[in-house]
C-alpha cells in the first residue's frame, strides 16, 4: 500500500507558524500590537486564515485578543511565570523518570545533537540559537518519555516554554547545558530516580532568576495597546 501523501499545510497553519516563529525568536516582541490589514499585506492572505491563526496563538499564550479591537503579543507577569513552572515541575520530572527507562536510540541521538548545538552556540556567543538548543532538550526529553497522554498535556505549554528560554537567553546558560548534560548521562544509563531528581531541581532552580529577569520586563494592558489606533 502506498503512503498517503502529506498534506500542505493550510493558509491557517502557515501564517500560524509563521507568527510564532517570530514571537518566540522575539522579533515581535510582548506588547507588539498586530493590526488585521498591515499583517494580512505582509503574510499575504486575507484575514480569515489571519485571525483562525491568531485564535490559535491565543490558545497558546502567545497572543492576548481584545474584543472589537485587535490582537497584541503577550506579557507575562510574574503569577504567569509561577503557574508555568509549577506544571513543568511536575509534567517534566515524570516525562524525564519515563524516558530513562522508555527512550530509544534515536531519542538518544536527538538530545546528543542538541547539546552539540547548545555548545557550538555557546562558542559562538550566540545567545538565540544556545535558546533554542536549551528548548529543543526539554521538547526532546518530552519526545522520549513513551507516553502519548503526558505528550499531549505538554504540547499547549511547548510554545510558552520555548518563548521563555528566548525571553531569559541572557541567563547562565553554560550552566543549564551542563546540567543537561548530566540529565542525558542519567537517561541513558536508564537511572529514572536520579533523571527525575536532578530535572525537578534542574526546574525548580530556574525559578528565581527567571522571575528576576522578568522584573525588568514592561508591562502592557492588552486593551490600551490595542486602541492605539483604531481597528482597520
Amino acid at each position: 500500500m502506498q503512503p498517503e501523501p502529506s498534506r500542505a499545510p493550510s493558509l491557517r497553519d502557515r501564517v500560524h507558524d509563521q507568527l510564532r516563529s517570530r514571537i518566540i525568536d522575539l522579533e515581535l516582541l510582548p506588547g507588539h500590537r498586530i493590526t488585521e490589514r498591515e499583517a494580512s499585506a505582509e503574510l499575504g492572505v486575507s484575514r480569515v486564515p489571519l485571525r483562525e491563526a491568531l485564535r490559535l496563538l491565543e490558545a497558546e499564550g502567545l497572543v492576548v485578543l481584545v474584543p472589537r479591537q485587535g490582537a497584541m503579543v503577550a506579557s507575562w507577569s510574574r503569577e504567569d511565570i509561577e503557574r508555568l513552572f509549577e506544571v513543568r515541575e511536575e509534567l517534566e520530572t515524570l516525562a524525564a523518570r519515563l524516558a530513562a527507562t522508555r527512550r530509544s536510540d534515536a531519542d538518544l541521538r536527538r538530545m546528543r545533537d542538541l547539546l552539540d548545538d547548545a555548545e557550538r552556540a555557546l562558542e559562538a556567543d550566540d545567545e538565540s540559537a544556545t535558546a533554542a538548543a536549551n528548548a529543543g532538550f526539554h521538547r526532546a526529553v518530552v519526545a522520549a518519555c513513551g507516553n502519548p497522554l503526558l505528550q499531549r498535556m505538554m504540547a499547549p505549554l511547548d510554545s510558552r516554554v520555548q518563548w521563555l528560554f528566548h525571553l531569559t537567553k541572557h541567563r547562565d546558560t553554560r550552566e543549564q547545558r551542563d546540567e543537561h548534560v548530566r540529565l542525558l548521562e542519567l537517561i541513558e544509563a536508564g537511572d529514572g530516580d536520579g533523571a527525575a531528581a536532578l530535572y525537578r531541581a534542574h526546574i525548580a532552580a530556574g525559578l528565581e532568576p527567571t522571575l528576576a529577569v522578568a522584573d525588568t520586563w514592561e508591562r502592557f494592558d492588552p486593551v490600551d495597546v490595542t486602541r492605539t489606533r483604531q481597528r482597520r
